[in-house]
């Protein structure tokens, strides 16, 4: 090869080796930038994925119901607040079995009837406990687009409050009609008899037509107590708070019970210094008329009820209408304000009422914000307390304590 080919080839692939060179370099700058761009790309994936999840997470945990969520074998994959509070869960339960999170054979009995449907099915499951609560859950498969199972959806919804409402509901339609069947049995049976040839005899005829009146004003009263506790639990009733002397109301409440005080040989005394409270006087003279009665009736004969009062050091006015009756039993005091609870049946309905009054006088001292309680032994009476606020102008020094 002449010299002059010789250069010429060595020129060319020295042109060659550069033009490669340039080549790689733009091809390793190229690949640079997509790398930086893929790692960018996964980046902003990763993010909004990121963000996918925890959207997803804070609705998941804002459901009011339980949900729980399992993998294909059975175990727990997800659990959101409401179940871990609903079953009061302190420990993670994640990759367990329903079984060793829960210790509950019916819930663990109601998926294996699940494993042979694919549709919602729905059950009731008591938790056993002092506090009896029961949940409603609904469970179905999911399924991927060929039918295959991935896992099994638990909605847990708490039913206690219903369940209690329920029951409460029914017992209160049972206290009625028995409380309204009684009078109105007696009513039929004394008109019958006066029907049946009794009204010919005076004597007979008056004495059946006084307690058809007896039982008539016992259905009226019953039906106006049903009204008031219906009206006041349902907010419907609206106070009219004015300045209000409790002293003056109790006197009135006295005046009017002074005639079935002296019938029982009962002193009633008012020892309720000069207090101003911010009430509703009618409100509070039905309170005390109730507390009052009470004590007239279950007292014992000849003998004394008391109706006292401070302000106490809570800045509330704390009423108090003591007797000196046979005293409430300890189980008998934490259901007194219940509707129709009657401590001593035969006995209560033997002396009249309908069984609401406590329950009244509760509900109108709560509306007043007040608190209502009763303290009690055995054979040595019972003293019923009330609050109400104080009005507001009316310090404790400027408070007369004056008794009579």
């Amino acid at each position: 090869m002449s010299p002059i080919v010789a250069i010429f080839v060595a020129g060319a692939l020295l042109l060659l080796h550069l033009w490669w060179r340039r080549r790689f370099a733009k091809s390793e700058r190229e690949l640079v930038v997509q790398k930086k761009l893929t790692q960018q790309l996964e980046s902003e994936r990763y993010a909004i994925t990121a963000q996918k999840r925890a959207e997803q997470e804070a609705l998941f945990n804002s459901m009011v119901e339980g949900v729980l969520l399992l993998a294909p074998d059975g175990r727990i994959q997800l659990a959101n607040c409401a179940l871990e509070k609903m079953f009061d869960l302190r420990t993670d339960i994640r990759g367990k079995t329903i079984l060793e999170a829960f210790r509950l054979h019916e819930l663990n009995e109601f998926l294996t009837r699940l494993e042979k449907k694919e549709t919602v099915i729905a059950a009731e499951i008591d938790l056993p406990g002092l506090e009896k609560r029961c949940f409603q859950v609904n469970a179905t498969a999911v399924l991927d687009s060929d039918k295959t199972r991935q896992g099994t959806i638990l909605v847990f919804h708490d039913l206690t409050r219903l369940k209690e409402l329920e029951n409460t509901r029914q017992e209160f339609v049972a206290n009625v009609s028995h409380e309204l069947r009684t009078p109105l049995s007696l009513i039929k049976g004394y008109a019958e008899t006066l029907i049946h040839g009794a009204k010919d005899n005076p004597e007979v005829a008056l004495r059946f037509l006084q307690t058809i009146d007896k039982h008539a004003d016992r259905l009226t009263y019953l039906i106006d107590d049903l009204l008031t506790i219906s009206r006041l639990e349902s907010g419907q009733i609206q106070l009219k708070l004015q300045t209000t002397s409790p002293r003056a109301v109790a006197a009135r409440v006295i005046e009017d019970l002074s005639l079935r005080a002296t019938g029982k040989e009962v002193r009633l005394q008012n020892q309720i210094p000069e207090l101003t409270a911010n009430a509703d006087p009618q409100r509070i003279q039905q309170v005390l008329f109730n507390l009052i009665d009470n004590a007239i009736k279950y007292g014992k004969t000849g003998g004394t009820v008391v109706v006292d009062g401070h302000l106490n050091d809570k800045g509330m006015i704390e009423i108090s209408v003591q007797d000196d009756g046979p005293g409430i039993p300890e189980d008998a005091a934490q259901r007194i304000f219940e509707r129709f609870y009657r401590v001593d049946k035969g006995r209560a309905r033997e002396q009249g009422g309908t069984g609401l009054g406590l329950s009244i006088v509760k509900h109108i001292i709560h509306c007043h914000g007040g608190t209502v309680w009763l303290k009690s032994l055995p054979g040595e009476g019972t003293t019923f307390f009330f609050t109400l606020p104080a009005q507001p102008s009316i310090g404790l020094a400027d408070v007369s304590v004056t008794r009579t």
